[in-house]
């Protein structure tokens, strides 16, 4: 649908520069993942983006995503004119975390901002349908989180044919149920306290009752859990919805070294 040649599954994950985040990268690349979408929060910064493509050949980073609040425009700009130097078409810039009353208007003030950064080499963390709205008309498209197939569906009639739409899906390469849906719901916990995500997943169907309560059915929507064959045929139901990309974000409830094994776990059933 677009020019973006991330492949159906790339990998999300958070990494900094430090050598075991540059190893984690050769080691994506090297198992053949396309495409590394950098998880948001206090990363990735800059200067991480310039270490890892620095340290890595031919996969592409997403910076998934640099808060406009964090970030200046011009910084980014500047960040951006250097790899697209150095090495072009790795990288492709990843904006959201607008906050305040109008976040809308936040968003399009700095994508003003953003000279040397061309349309279709940026994207935006889109949940809502005017937040889709603004991907669709000043970027490349939309790259939402903790979404279900049904809203793969809903955003690819926002975004229309030709946008990209790349999820970030939550993996946990485990087939005891229990096990699987108690990791799962570690983190998807965390995100009903945000005001934005308790309002995306009200408009995907899910009450306070089930934010406040995670039932299985919930967890099972928004984490793919099992065998490789099984996660891929819950991630291959954003594809078949609409979505371009899936970022495969897995989780193993521990915290700290990177799930280099699940990777390659996942690589033979997910690239083949």
């Amino acid at each position: 649908m677009t020019n973006h040649q991330f492949g159906p599954f790339g990998i999300t994950t958070g990494l900094d520069s430090r050598p075991e985040s540059l190893a984690a990268a050769q080691a994506a690349e090297e198992l053949g993942y396309p495409a590394i979408w950098l998880s948001g929060g206090p990363l990735p910064g800059l200067q991480t983006i310039v270490d890892l493509v620095g340290a890595t050949s031919s996969i592409k980073f997403v910076s998934g995503i640099l808060a406009v609040d964090q970030y200046k425009a011009s910084d980014v700009s500047t960040t951006y004119a250097a790899l697209e130097s150095s090495a072009p078409g790795r990288f492709t810039v990843g904006l959201g975390g607008a906050r305040g009353p109008k976040p809308i208007a936040t968003l399009n003030a700095y994508l003003d901002e953003l000279d040397d950064v061309p349309t279709e080499r940026r994207l935006l963390a889109a949940l809502g349908p005017r937040m889709l709205e603004l991907a669709r008309d000043r970027s490349a498209g939309a790259y939402p989180f903790l979404t279900t197939a049904a809203y793969s569906a809903e955003a690819r009639k926002v975004l229309g044919p030709d946008k990209l739409l790349a999820v970030s899906h939550l993996v946990v390469v485990e087939s005891d149920a229990d096990r699987a849906r108690a990791i799962a719901r570690d983190t998807i916990g965390f995100f009903p306290r945000l005001p934005s995500y308790a309002a995306s997943l009200e408009r995907q169907g899910f009450s306070a009752k089930d934010q406040a309560e995670l039932p299985d059915h919930m967890v099972d929507a928004l984490a793919a859990w099992g065998t490789p064959a099984d996660i891929k045929a819950k991630l291959t139901e954003h594809l078949d919805a609409g979505a371009d990309h899936v970022g495969v974000n897995v989780i193993t409830g521990v915290t700290g070294p990177q799930p280099i094994e699940q990777w390659r776990t996942l690589a033979g059933t997910l690239l083949a």
